[in-house]
């Protein structure tokens, strides 16, 4: 009886699938990323509740004056946390337990064997697996047992001729049926795990990241200098589509700003980059004049590469996830605030869609969109459920992004 009266256990499987959804693009556990390493952060916090309101909304702990919380703040240049009020305290605790569990494992088990142990196991967090490696090792293995089985038939040979016993000629490998038959098979099963994957990752472009005509640097814009994201993407609350934006919208701020004096930049190669020659091509492409202070020519559009495309026969909307569903850029667009060159952070795949709105639990609470779910609302007051996620509202439902 006891028992079933205790606090449930935190859920570190649960706190990886948060993370990853909601942490991971701002986060590590063993490095600083765009915010600060989280291992040991339990321990950094005096109080445990000022942790966890920390993490649903971040600016409230900074307006209480907290003088941990407001040093932090500060360091990271007052970049402003994304809030999630849709957390409660368990999805908190899965969270925590997750990163414990990962800085653990990092350290092998034994906190006291320092950071070395920790920086391996990020490599391995972040290096993916090793079955490239493992395929490599099989096949130099297979080559040699065929090898093997090749001198164990020749010196059954020898032997049995010095024996005086006859043994026909061994058959030569690439006469030999079988050897061709296992050949055949192995090629036949690597090329069908390659065409396989070929074919689910068609129309996928993970990691695509094209040479613009201009070079933009979302670090520079969205990160150092914080310009919000709606500023440039006004259309990603109001619509369908989140919207390139106009040159008109450059033009705002580059009337004045006609030199660059920022960090340098550097393309993906290595290339360090002109940030004034780069707003001249602005000034180009609008035919503006910083001298005279005018538009002294007509201008032309700029011919952008789109990074993010989805199939024809998918209906995505970026103003219900964005109002609606409360969703940062963050969680689809990575890291933006740390690109200097834009690329595709996920694999928009329909797995990887639909194990997000399995995970994502959508805010009720002052939401009017949710307001017809009556059922739903009377089952969190009657403390039926703590939570709604996409998936009970129909968002794993083929017809919602099908039809």
């Amino acid at each position: 009886m006891i028992a079933s009266l205790s606090v449930k256990a935190a859920d570190p499987s649960k706190g990886k699938t948060l993370f990853q959804q909601n942490c991971a693009s701002c986060h590590n556990v063993f490095k600083q990323v765009t915010g600060p390493a989280l291992m040991g952060v339990e321990e950094r916090w005096s109080d445990k509740k000022l942790l966890h309101q920390w993490i649903k909304n971040s600016s409230s702990v900074v307006a209480s004056g907290d003088a941990y919380a407001t040093d932090l703040f500060s360091r990271f240049n007052k970049q402003v946390m994304p809030a999630f009020p849709s957390f409660s305290d368990a999805d908190v605790d899965d969270i925590l337990a997750y990163i414990s569990e990962t800085a653990a494992k990092g350290a092998g088990g034994d906190k006291g064997k320092g950071p070395a142990g920790a920086t391996a196991a990020a490599g391995a967090e972040e290096g993916g697996n090793n079955s490239l490696l493992f395929g490599i090792i099989t096949l130099i293995l297979a080559v040699v047992a065929l090898i093997l089985m090749q001198i164990n038939s020749n010196l059954n040979k020898l032997a049995a001729d010095k024996d005086g016993v006859a043994v026909p000629e061994p058959v030569p490998f690439y006469k030999n049926k079988a050897y061709i038959a296992l050949i055949i098979l192995a090629l036949f099963i690597v090329g069908g795990y390659f065409t396989i994957n070929g074919a689910i990752s068609l129309g996928r472009q993970k990691d695509y990241m094209p040479e613009q005509p201009i070079f933009y640097s979302h670090k520079v814009h969205a990160g150092i200098n914080q310009i919000n994201c709606l500023y440039c993407h006004a259309g990603a609350e109001k619509s369908k589509h989140a919207m390139i934006p106009s040159e008109n919208i450059c033009m705002n701020c580059h009337k004045t700003i006609s030199e660059y004096g920022g960090p340098d930049l550097y393309t993906a190669e290595g290339k360090k980059v002109n940030g004034t020659a780069e707003i001249q091509k602005l000034y180009d492409h609008v035919g503006w004049d910083s001298k005279a202070q005018s538009y002294t020519k007509p201008g032309k559009p700029i011919e952008w590469t789109k990074i993010h495309n989805l199939p024809d026969h998918v209906y995505f909307n970026h103003s219900q996830h964005v109002v609606a569903g409360k969703q940062q850029c963050q969680t689809c667009h990575g890291a933006i605030t740390e690109m200097d060159e834009v690329h595709q952070f996920a694999d928009l795949s329909m797995g990887w869609c639909v194990n997000c709105h399995r995970t994502t639990k959508v805010q009720f609470a002052d939401n009017k969109y949710y307001s017809i779910f009556e059922k739903f609302h009377q089952d969190i007051k009657d403390h039926k459920i703590d939570s709604v996620t996409v998936e009970m509202i129909g968002g794993t439902e083929c017809q919602k992004c099908h039809y």
